[in-house]
């Protein structure tokens, strides 16, 4: 499967503050690929770099093997942005928008005209949507008008930055499947916050964090690399300082790997504890907690999911910059 999208190194500072820090990745032809991070992380400078909106510090990115530096224009010919808040004017009929976003990208207006029923039915637009005043429109269908805009020209790779920002349950399911749609005929790089929603449609993630690239994988990859499993949350009666030994001693003779999340003092003797473990072995869990004398007065089972690998990678990542 060929390259689509190479970054090698992406820095971005302003002024004297990175918000980006040597990114590299690649994102082959087909792909649709979810960018993760909190709210600052770096996602919105990277998707603009990427798109030619945005000169980066230091590094290179090529689209299709064009340098979207030293190759500009034909770099952003390949590439269909859409950004978090939809570049629209809202007085604008819908018809008429795509029309002038079509010159802008260098389109003729038999060409425009052509191409705007395939987008539409693409964008999850009706026919007769073309003929609306944009202001009159909710914000879900604003987005997918910023949508169409996008893909209008018909770029090999489409960025969507935040598409489901502001938007309600069931316009996230129906962006869902538009994005998952845009999928079978351009490469996208979708960006999110909302993490279930990166693992129902993407296939595989970049973790950014600070600015910095935390991980880059499959979601079940990801997962797994940071040991998911299972997290165990234990009432237990008994002594907390005993818990931490029984975790890494005991458990271990018995060939079970586990790892102490928290643990905290109810009162009366009663400790609350949350133990991960790669796999489902909470029978052999109880079994050496009343062996050892701890009173079990209740297991909660929870298995891990994006989120938690999510959170798991910042955690590291802020544990591994306090220690060096």
């Amino acid at each position: 499967m060929s390259t689509m999208v190479r970054a090698e190194g992406l820095t971005r500072y302003y002024g004297r503050r990175p918000a980006l820090k040597d990114v590299s990745f690649e994102i082959a032809r087909g792909e649709i690929v979810g960018v993760l991070g909190l709210n600052g992380a770096g996602k919105s400078t990277l998707l603009k770099i990427l798109a030619g909106l945005l000169v980066p510090s230091a590094g290179r990115a090529e689209i299709e093997g064009v340098d979207v530096l030293e190759q500009g224009r034909e770099a952003r010919r390949r590439v269909g942005f859409l950004p978090e808040e939809p570049p629209l004017y809202r007085e604008m009929r819908v018809a008429d928008y795509l029309r002038f976003a079509g010159q802008l990208k260098g389109m003729r207006a038999e060409e425009v005209r052509s191409r705007l029923p395939q987008v539409c039915e693409q964008a999850g637009l009706e026919e007769s949507d073309l003929h609306r005043v944009i202001d009159e429109l909710s914000h879900g269908y604003r987005k997918r008008v910023g949508i169409a805009q996008a893909i209008l020209h018909q770029p090999a790779l489409v960025i969507l930055d935040e598409p489901i920002s502001g938007l309600d349950p069931a316009q996230i399911a129906e962006m869902r499947q538009t994005v998952r749609a845009l999928g079978g005929r351009h490469t996208v790089l979708v960006s999110s916050h909302i993490l279930s929603e990166v693992s129902l449609t993407c296939d595989r993630i970049l973790v950014i964090h600070r600015g910095e690239q935390v991980a880059c994988g499959s979601v079940d990859a990801l997962v797994g690399d940071l040991e998911g499993g299972v997290v165990l949350t234990l009432e237990l009666r008994g002594e907390e300082a005993t818990l931490r030994t029984f975790a890494e001693k005991t458990l271990p003779q018995k060939g079970i790997r586990a790892e102490i999340e928290g643990s905290s003092v109810l009162g009366d003797g009663v400790i609350e504890a949350r133990l991960r473990l790669p796999e489902d072995r909470r029978e052999g869990v109880v079994a050496a907690l009343v062996e050892a004398g701890f009173g079990v007065r209740s297991v909660a089972a929870e298995h891990a999911d994006l989120e938690a690998a999510f959170l798991r990678l910042i955690r590291t990542r802020r544990e591994e910059k306090e220690a060096a």
